[in-house]
């Protein structure tokens, strides 16, 4: 539905802005390899539940800023960092939402029917506590950066 898709591109923006283009800060990264498991040998069994619950279980306190019947989304600040928590109605509606959020770059800690989204960094503490697999958003920087890594993964318009 149109109102649906709507709040996934404002969730979407949202992340964008809290997350920013997390990319490759640190160990130089590998692309985009993801959730490769490195820091995290002992993963929990992936939590369930409502906003409130599965943030109670990531040690935060929602500011919440979404709440609808598709989903509902919080900002969380903590001492790994911020990041975006988002609980969903449907499977379908997260798939959608991670589909379109991930061009936006960042890391994201996907659960049943949740996600949580920021830097690589949040995210992979936050795996330490809820479980879920990691997804990596594309590197795409709008802006001119320049801070590495050349433009061969980079899709976009070619010319010619």
């Amino acid at each position: 539905m149109r109102t649906e898709r709507s709040l996934v591109v404002l969730a979407a923006l949202a992340l964008a802005l809290t997350a920013g283009c997390g990319g490759n800060e640190g160990n130089g990264g590998n692309g985009g390899n993801g959730g490769n498991g490195e820091k995290a040998p002992t993963t929990p069994e992936t939590v369930t539940g409502s906003l409130e619950q599965i943030a109670s279980k990531a040690e935060c306190e929602p500011n919440i800023q979404t709440d609808a019947d598709e989903l509902r989304q919080g900002n969380c600040t903590t001492d790994d960092g911020k990041y975006v928590l988002v609980t969903f109605a449907t499977d379908r509606g997260l798939r959608e939402w991670i589909n379109e959020a991930k061009d936006y770059g960042g890391s994201y800690l996907v659960g049943r029917k949740w996600v949580a989204a920021g830097d690589d960094k949040v995210v992979t503490a936050l795996r330490g506590r809820l479980g879920g697999t990691v997804e990596a958003g594309s590197s795409h920087h709008s802006g001119g950066s320049g801070g590495g890594g050349g433009d061969e993964g980079h899709s976009g318009h070619h010319t010619g």
